[in-house]
Parts: C-alpha cells; structure tokens; sequence
C-alpha cells in the first residue's frame, strides 16, 4: 500500500530483489534513474543500470552477444557523446547497453538481460517529457526511441512473467512481476 510517505512505486516494487533502472529512448535520460537507484540500493535491492544507445555499434567493444553491451570505464567508443559510459563511471560499475534496432530485438535484448541477471523489475526513466507527447510536436526528441523503450519490456514482461505494467504521470514507466495472467 501506497501513502504520502512510500510513494506507490516504491509500494509496487517492494516485492523486487533486483531492479532494472534503464533509460526510455536512450541518451542521458538515464542519468534520471541515479537517485531511484539509491534509494532502492538503500533498501537493500541489487540495481542495475541499462540505456538505449546512440553510440554506433561498430564503434563499440563491449558486446557481450549481439543486441547487448555491457560497458565498462574504459569502454571504446564515441569520445564526445557516451552517456552509457560516463554512467559507468560514475557509478563504478556496469552499465548494459542496446543498440538502435527495433522492438523485437530490444525485447530479446531486454529478455537476455533480465536472465542473466536474475531481474524481477524494470524501470523506465526519461530525463525529459517527450515520451509523454503524440508525435506531431515540432522539434520533438526521441519519439521512436521512447517508444521503442516502453515497447520491449513490456512485451517481454506480459508474455515472459505475467507481469502488470504501470505508468506513472511523470516520464517514468515500471513493470513488475504479479501472481496473476495479464
């Protein structure tokens, strides 16, 4: 149960040992996912971080198999835009990146993932507020990005783990496991 003091996405993912924070449509979005990562680390969760990238795949050195990085300090790659890997360092730790493809392949990116790192829920944050737009506004981000983004978990959850989805009025969307058939 929710309240003024547990905010109703801390009450959804209580039942998490191991939370995914990746960013919806890729760049430094992901960066919005810093504080909620400390604050599920503070009540004894594993968190792992994921983005979207817009580093070019050939430009990459980290695939661990085809649709996932797994980036590290010393990662090669674009030397002025890398969010993943400016992520990593200031985390010291790994941070998984997908590349530009499609739903399908980030879904099964996102499905490897989740296997090989025992994770149980998944959330999506964007440092902006364009996943929250139609489509049609000028100058709009990354409206493909993001809803690649919200399409692949959430696929991957209601199919792979009976999984309820949510999304919140801000830019942040979460999928977590449930006992009932979506």
């Amino acid at each position: 149960m929710s309240s003024l003091a547990r905010p109703p996405l801390f009450a959804r993912l209580e039942p998490a040992r191991t939370v995914l924070v990746a960013g919806a449509g890729g760049g430094f979005g992901v960066f919005a996912g810093i504080p909620l990562g400390v604050a599920l680390r503070d009540q004894g969760k594993r968190v792992h971080h994921a983005n979207l990238t817009f580093t070019e795949p050939d430009r990459l050195d980290a695939w661990v198999e085809p649709g996932l990085a797994a980036i590290a300090p010393d990662t090669t790659g674009e030397d002025a835009y890398f969010p993943e890997r400016e992520l990593t360092r200031f985390l010291g730790d790994t941070v998984h990146a997908f590349p530009r493809t499609g739903v399908r392949p980030l879904r099964a990116a996102y499905r490897t993932l989740v296997r090989r790192l025992g994770v149980d829920a998944v959330v999506l944050v964007d440092g902006g507020a364009d996943i929250l737009l139609r489509g049609d506004e000028k100058h709009l981000g990354t409206p493909v990005e993001d809803m690649m983004s919200l399409a692949a978990p959430t696929g991957h959850f209601r199919t792979e783990t009976t999984t309820a989805i949510t999304r919140t009025s801000t830019p942040t969307a979460t999928a977590e496991p449930s006992t009932h058939a979506a």
